[in-house]
């Protein structure tokens, strides 16, 4: 998958239906997102974003895009997603998709970490 489809991708992540979502997450995925439960894996994960209200819109920043073997994509990014009129959500974020078959990719991995602040 070429860059750009890349990044079409993993805005279609935080845009799209539920139902999107729930095909484009591997059975195996894991992820970890700043809400309880936290740690989410496989079907698991495909649920609680379907529960979860979808994005109007998402920039990214700092894109980093690492292929490090055939059928494997490693990204890293900076969110910067919007809802309405709600204060925006911003996130460093990390996603991988592994190949399935020709053009067909999944998610096997995302994380979600907001800006840390000083206690």
């Amino acid at each position: 998958m070429e860059d750009a489809r890349v990044w079409q991708f993993e805005e279609s992540l935080w845009t799209s239906d539920p139902a999107h979502y729930a095909q484009a997450i591997d059975d195996e995925a894991l992820m970890v997102v700043p809400a309880p439960p936290y740690v989410l894996k496989g079907r698991d994960a495909a649920d609680a974003m379907a529960d979860t209200p979808r994005w109007d819109s998402v920039d990214f920043a700092e894109r980093q895009v690492m292929r490090p073997q055939e059928g494997l994509i490693v990204i890293a990014y900076k969110a910067t997603a919007r809802r309405g009129e709600q204060d925006g959500y911003e996130a460093h974020c990390t996603s991988t998709y592994r190949r399935l078959a020709h053009d067909e990719w999944r998610v096997v991995q995302h994380q979600q970490t907001p800006p840390l602040t000083a206690s």
